[in-house]
């Protein structure tokens, strides 16, 4: 499992994907949401603005990514 660590309160769960490397870019970020192939804390997301905070899990193509403080 991956982790990323906040920098500020939250992070947007399109800057996520990318800076876990799970999407190219935000176009790419925003299609994979779109289309419900992500899910946060075990439910489909389709918000790319979805705000993360510390101790939610993004599930992405097999892939977990904690969010830490």
């Amino acid at each position: 499992m991956e982790i990323i660590k906040l920098r500020d309160e939250f992070i947007k769960l399109g800057q996520a994907l990318k800076a876990a490397n799970l999407a190219e870019d935000g176009v790419e970020a925003k299609y994979v949401i779109q289309d419900g192939e992500v899910r946060v804390n075990g439910e489909t997301e389709t918000r790319r603005g979805r705000k993360l905070y510390d101790g939610d899990v993004i599930s992405y193509k097999g892939e977990e990514i904690r969010i830490e403080k």
